[in-house]
C-alpha cells in the first residue's frame, strides 16, 4: 500500500489559527459588552456583521484558494458574532428575557436560551444541501448514501458554485450553528442537563471525534483545503470544551479578559502571525502558478 505524505507543520498551524478564534471572539464579545453602551453595542454587532458579509463576499474575487479562505474565514467570523449572537442579544435584550441562574451565577446568557427556536432554520438549510448539493463534507455524504444508496447520483447531480469564500463561509456557520444547538439541547435540562451522562458521552465522543478529523488532516497538502478542514477539527473539538467549562471543570480565561489580557494579547499576537503567513503562503503560491 502506498505511505501517504503528512504535513504536520500546516495542519498545526492550521488548526492552531482557527482554534485562537475561539477564545478571541468570546473575549471580545465580553469586552464590548462591558465597556460599551447598550446601544452602541448593538450598532456595532451590526456593523460588524455587515463587515463580515462584505469580506466573505470581497473573497468570491480574490485569486488563490489559500486567500480565498482566509476571507471567507474571517468573514465569517466577523458574520457570526455581529449578524447572529449579537442580533440574538438584542432581541433578548429587547423583550426581557432572562438568564439561566443557578446558585446565584449566570451559567447560560439569555441569547442563547432563544438560540435553539432557529433549529427549524438550520434544518431547512440542511435540507437543500442534503437533497440539492453534491459537496466534500463527509457529513453530508454519508447522510446523502445512507437515505439515497445507489440513488445519490440522481437526486444529488452536480454541486453548487463553486466559490471557496463562500464555501468557508457557509461550512463555518453551519457548523457553529449545528453545535451550539447541540450544546443547548445538552444543558437543557427539560431535555439532559449539564451533568447528564448523555452530555458526557457526547463530549467524549466529540473529542474522539476531533482526533480522527485531525489525523485526516494531516494528510490533507493544500494550505486553503486545510485550514478549511481546521474548522470543522476545531469546533468538534472545541465542544468538549465548552462542556468541561460549563461544569467548571477549569476556569475559561477567555470569559474574564480583563484578568488575563497578557494571555489573550499573547494569543491575538500569534492568531495574527499566523494569518499573515498563511496570507503571504498564498501570495507566493500565486506567483509561482503564473511563471
Amino acid at each position: 500500500m502506498e505511505k501517504k505524505n503528512t504535513y504536520w507543520w500546516r495542519t498545526i498551524a492550521s488548526f492552531v489559527l482557527v482554534l485562537f478564534t475561539m477564545p478571541l471572539g468570546h473575549a471580545l464579545m465580553i469586552l464590548m459588552e462591558k465597556f460599551m453602551d447598550p446601544v452602541a453595542v448593538h450598532y456595532a454587532g451590526f456593523i460588524m456583521g455587515f463587515v463580515g458579509l462584505i469580506m466573505v463576499i470581497v473573497g468570491v474575487f480574490v485569486k488563490g484558494d489559500t486567500r480565498q479562505t482566509l476571507w471567507g474565514l474571517i468573514g465569517g467570523l466577523l458574520f457570526w458574532t455581529g449578524w447572529v449572537e449579537f442580533l440574538f442579544l438584542y432581541y433578548a435584550r429587547r423583550y426581557g428575557v432572562p438568564p439561566e441562574i443557578e446558585h446565584g451565577k449566570v451559567v447560560t446568557k439569555p441569547e442563547y436560551l432563544i438560540m435553539p427556536a432557529s433549529f427549524g432554520l438550520w434544518m431547512m438549510v440542511m435540507t437543500m444541501y442534503i437533497f440539492s448539493t453534491r459537496n466534500g463534507c463527509d457529513f453530508i455524504t454519508w447522510i446523502q448514501e445512507k437515505l439515497f444508496g445507489k440513488r445519490k447520483n440522481k437526486i444529488v447531480v452536480q454541486p453548487m458554485t463553486h466559490h471557496t469564500s463562500i464555501i468557508t463561509f457557509m461550512e463555518l456557520n453551519m457548523i457553529l450553528w449545528a453545535f451550539y444547538l447541540l450544546l443547548m439541547f445538552c444543558y437543557d435540562k427539560n431535555f439532559l442537563g449539564d451533568h447528564h451522562p448523555v452530555t458526557y458521552l457526547i463530549g467524549i465522543s466529540c473529542f474522539i471525534g476531533s482526533l480522527f478529523m485531525f489525523r485526516r488532516q494531516l494528510h490533507i497538502a493544500a494550505w486553503g483545503a486545510n485550514i478549511r478542514m481546521a474548522v470543522a477539527t476545531v469546533i468538534v473539538f472545541w465542544t468538549p470544551v465548552e462542556i468541561l467549562g460549563r461544569i467548571n471543570f477549569f476556569k475559561e480565561f477567555w470569559v474574564h479578559p480583563q484578568e488575563y489580557g497578557f494571555l489573550l494579547l499573547c494569543i491575538l499576537g500569534a492568531f495574527i502571525l499566523l494569518l499573515v503567513y498563511m496570507w503571504l503562503k498564498g501570495a507566493k503560491k500565486k506567483r509561482i502558478a503564473k511563471q
